[in-house]
């Protein structure tokens, strides 16, 4: 069985920083890549930034020049720095991975998200 368990969630002031992690556990063959999603209250759940195992990294435009995403392949962990942090991204952020197991094929797993709230 896979888990993802996100961290670092928080209260923080405008301008302020956080930095989230992911971690995945379990019977995992192999991670095609991670991302983090987020939704905010009453809005539907939006992509924020995805790593390849490789190492390529996507970001959505409101992400740009202030989010960053990382990865270590040895410990099966994204991150997610997040600088200069503003009250509309205040969401539940999400880890999602596609990986394979030993039993299934390629799909997608979830965390059940951590919370960042951004308000002064």
């Amino acid at each position: 069985q896979v888990q993802l368990v996100e961290s670092g969630g928080g209260l923080v002031q405008p301008g302020g920083s956080l930095r989230l992690s992911c971690a995945a556990s379990g019977s995992i063959s192999r991670i095609n890549s991670m991302a983090w999603y987020r939704q905010a209250p009453g809005k539907e759940r939006e992509w924020v930034a995805r790593i390849f195992s490789g190492g390529n990294t996507n970001y959505a435009d409101s992400a740009k020049g202030r989010f960053t995403i990382s990865g270590d392949n040895a410990k099966n962990t994204a991150y997610l720095q997040m600088n200069s942090l503003k009250p509309e991204d205040t969401a539940i952020y999400h880890c999602n991975a596609y990986l394979w197991t030993p039993r299934s094929s390629g799909r997608d797993y979830w965390g059940n998200g951590t919370l960042v709230t951004v308000s002064s």
